[in-house]
């Protein structure tokens, strides 16, 4: 196995392998993907507001049943 490192950006979920690489590599790769890019807490929340989980069988409370608890 051979280690070759570059840093490239992703552009519709595809990586560009540069010219000077294409002829060591094989038809299988181990790809490790190290982001220089922090997720922020916020950013998740944000994704997840938009797209919530949907589980079976949940329901959210209701606003009387919060404030029962205190």
């Amino acid at each position: 196995m051979e280690a070759i490192e570059f840093k490239a950006k992703i552009k519709n979920g595809f990586i560009r392998i540069p010219e000077k690489f294409k002829q060591r590599t094989g038809s299988n790769v181990k790809v490790i993907i190290i982001s220089e890019q922090k997720v922020r807490q916020s950013d998740i929340i944000d994704k997840l507001l938009l797209n919530p989980i949907k589980l079976k069988g949940f329901s959210p409370f209701l606003r009387e049943e919060i404030y029962e608890r205190f």
